[in-house]
C-alpha cells in the first residue's frame, strides 16, 4: 500500500496531477487539482484503489482528507469518484458538521449525492468521524453553507465546461453571478443564471 508520495508536480489536469519521484511519474486523482502549482514540491497522502479492471491512485493534501475519503468508501453506494467530488466541494470539518446535524439539504448539494445517499451517509457516518472531528466553533450554519456554495460553484462550472465553455470563462461567469446565488438554489437554476450572464456578455 502506497501511503504517501513526495515529489514535483509535472502535470495538472482537470481531475488529476502527475507527481515525479526519482524519474517515475505517478498519476494521482485528487480534489481540486488546480490548487497545486507546476514544478512545486508536494506531499500527497494516497489511497491505492484496486478493482478487477483498473488500479487508481487517489491523493490528498492532508491526512484528514485521506481518512475521510476512506470513511466515505465504506458507505454503500459511494465510490471513489463520488468521494473525491465530496472532498472537492467542501472540507472535512464542514462535511462533518452536515453529517452530525443531519443536514440533508446541504448534503444533497454535493456532487453525485441524492436524498437516499445523503440519508445513508448520515446513517453510516454520524458519530463515526472522530478523526475529522471539528472544533466547537465549527458547528454553525455558515460552515455548512460553505459546503453548499462550493458545491454549486463546482457543479455550475462543470456544466458550463460540458457546453464547450473554457475553464477560465466559467470562472469569470461564476464570479459575476455568485452574489446572486444562495445555498438553497438548485444547480439548474444557477446554470440558467450563468447562461443568461453569458449571453449578456
Amino acid at each position: 500500500m502506497i501511503d504517501f508520495i513526495k515529489g514535483e508536480v509535472l502535470l495538472i489536469e482537470e481531475d488529476y496531477i502527475v507527481v515525479e519521484v526519482q524519474g517515475i511519474g505517478y498519476r494521482i486523482f485528487c480534489p481540486n487539482p488546480f490548487q497545486f502549482t507546476l514544478h512545486s514540491q508536494v506531499t500527497m497522502y494516497t489511497h491505492h484503489h484496486v478493482r478487477e479492471d483498473a488500479m487508481h491512485l487517489f491523493g490528498f493534501s492532508s491526512r484528514e482528507e485521506q481518512k475521510l475519503f476512506r470513511k466515505l468508501l465504506d458507505v454503500n453506494g459511494v465510490g471513489p469518484r463520488v468521494a473525491v467530488g465530496i472532498l472537492a466541494a467542501g472540507n472535512p470539518h464542514s462535511f462533518t458538521t452536515a453529517i452530525q446535524q443531519e443536514n440533508i439539504t446541504v448534503l444533497t448539494k454535493l456532487p453525485g449525492i441524492g436524498k437516499k445517499t445523503a440519508q445513508r451517509l448520515i446513517l453510516d457516518l454520524k458519530g463515526k468521524l472522530p478523526e475529522v472531528a471539528m472544533d466547537s466553533t465549527d458547528t454553525n450554519i455558515s460552515s455548512m453553507s460553505t459546503v453548499a456554495d462550493t458545491s454549486l460553484s463546482f457543479e455550475t462550472k462543470e456544466a458550463l465546461q460540458s457546453l464547450g465553455i473554457s475553464r477560465d470563462e466559467a470562472d469569470m461567469i461564476w464570479q459575476k453571478i455568485e452574489h446572486q446565488v444562495t445555498a438553497d438554489d438548485s444547480v439548474d437554476a444557477v446554470l440558467k443564471l450563468a447562461l443568461k450572464q453569458l449571453h449578456q456578455g
